[in-house]
């Protein structure tokens, strides 16, 4: 099977709620309000369960839904190759150490995390000490000679 073949199956079609949520994306955070405002007229449930899934999705405070979506599409744009050959070449150069570099910065938050988790956990283990200890001297002082 070759490439073109591969990427040319059968892809399952969007169900009705995605294909919903979609088109009320592209009309913004009005026409949220508006099917929200609608379900309340038709069934309060309806209106219910649009407005509990509007702020579950962060829908009800984001700036603009359509404005997500323009941003994901710019990505996109700007992976496509420009036909000019020795800017490709620098562009995915500098995307590579672009990546290269946030694996080492992600790597060394890491390393920061880990180092603040043992710092945090001898603390831990050195109150520990400090209590058990003193709760030894007040036995020993209590008992009798």
């Amino acid at each position: 099977m070759t490439s073109a073949t591969h990427s040319t199956r059968h892809m399952p079609a969007q169900g009705w709620f995605s294909r919903t949520e979609s088109w009320l994306d592209e009309k913004g955070k009005g026409a949220w309000i508006a099917a929200m405002v609608l379900g309340f007229v038709l069934f309060w449930p309806f209106g219910l369960a649009i407005l509990f899934y509007m702020i579950w999705s962060k829908r009800m405070f984001n700036t603009s839904c359509s404005r997500r979506k323009s941003r994901h599409t710019r990505h996109f744009h700007a992976s496509r190759p420009t036909g000019n050959m020795a800017f490709d070449a620098y562009k995915e150069e500098t995307l590579r150490r672009l990546e290269e570099e946030q694996q080492n910065f992600e790597s060394f938050l890491e390393r920061l995390r880990e180092a603040k988790d043992k710092a945090e956990f001898d603390q831990f283990m050195d109150e520990r000490a400090k209590t058990a200890s003193g709760a030894d001297e007040e036995t020993q002082a209590e008992k009798p000679a």
